[in-house]
């Protein structure tokens, strides 16, 4: 008797474990250190990222910028050698270079983590972070004269750390995640978000720009006759960043977790002849092939919007919608 009762009070205790613990792993974040709290130290002495823990430098020198620094230090918040600016939340931000033009040299920065559990193919995962455009600061001449668009999140299979010597990487002219508008607010944090159908088990995100700059639309803040010297550059702050499976998860904007909902249909897929785009009417889409190539750029114009594809080569394509400053990529297959 009393083992029997014994046993429907554990049964009991773990239904309610399960039933209150779901929702909270449904809306898991799958990016350790999201907001760039913990780290290793507060120190001048460490350069660009070293000390911040589970993200490193997947391209050139990004910067860790902590609050528990002097006020004006060149990593310090809010003011600092780029910009002054309070972390979006907490007491530490990310900032890096993303549009930076030498002569011929075309210089970026990327940031990169693990992901604590890889992406599952064919799952759609909802993706953010928030953006801040960099002006000012306090070198001598202020260093940031442009601000820039495309700024976004890349998924990949493999780790890709970067040291001092390594050569730069050359810009795939992708991603996952991109916010379409030139990002140029330089006093609020612009929300940037979308979702994306994973067609690999990603292990690592990384954070930059992926673009070439001949890809890549710039404003000036300041009129470059008016300034000397004038540097063809822009840097920007990211914090609170997210990927989660759950609607739910991550920060996606006023209303849009109504409309990721009913996310588009496309169908049929594998398509042949005619690939159908479903409830995306007025959105701005592109397609990309499996290295990366612009096929076809247009607009979709209805809800039952009809894509010819039968002269196309038989593969795997990823078809980008941007519709009221959100990007959503979703994959697509051609058989014979």
């Amino acid at each position: 008797m009393n083992n029997r009762w014994l046993g429907a009070m554990q049964n009991m205790i773990l239904c309610c474990l399960l039933f209150f613990a779901a929702p909270r792993c449904e809306a898991q974040n799958l990016l350790p250190n999201p907001g760039f709290e913990e780290s290793d130290s507060c120190s001048a002495e460490i350069p660009w990222v070293n000390a911040l823990l589970y993200w490193h430098s997947a391209n050139g020198t990004p910067d860790y910028l902590q609050s528990c620094l002097a006020y004006g230090n060149f990593q310090g918040l809010p003011m600092n050698y780029f910009t002054y600016q309070e972390p979006f939340e907490g007491a530490s931000c990310v900032g890096m270079h993303t549009y930076y033009q030498s002569g011929v040299t075309e210089y970026r920065e990327w940031v990169m983590a693990p992901l604590s559990e890889p992406l599952v193919v064919g799952q759609t995962y909802y993706c953010s972070f928030r953006a801040n455009a960099a002006f000012g600061g306090n070198t001598q001449y202020p260093q940031i004269w442009l601000a820039n668009d495309k700024v976004g999140m890349l998924f990949t299979m493999q780790d890709r750390p970067w040291a001092l010597g390594d050569p730069y990487p050359v810009p795939p002219n992708y991603a996952h995640i991109a916010y379409p508008q030139v990002l140029v607010d330089t006093v609020g944090w612009t929300l940037v978000s979308g979702s994306f159908v994973a067609d690999s088990a990603y292990q690592y995100v990384m954070i930059g720009l992926f673009f070439s700059n001949a890809l890549t639309d710039t404003l000036h803040f300041a009129d470059p006759n008016s300034v000397f010297p004038w540097y063809p550059r822009a840097y920007t702050l990211v914090d609170e960043v997210c990927v989660s499976a759950s609607l739910a998860g991550c920060d996606l904007g006023q209303g849009v977790g109504e409309e990721l909902a009913t996310r588009p249909v496309l169908f049929p897929n594998p398509a042949q002849d005619q690939l159908v785009v479903g409830k995306r009417a007025g959105a701005e889409a592109e397609v990309l092939d499996a290295v990366g190539r612009l096929l076809w750029k247009g607009r979709i114009t209805s809800d039952s919007w009809i894509l010819d594809v039968g002269s196309w080569a038989r593969g795997a394509y990823l078809l980008r919608m941007t519709l009221r400053g959100r990007v959503e990529s979703h994959q697509f297959v051609l058989i014979e």
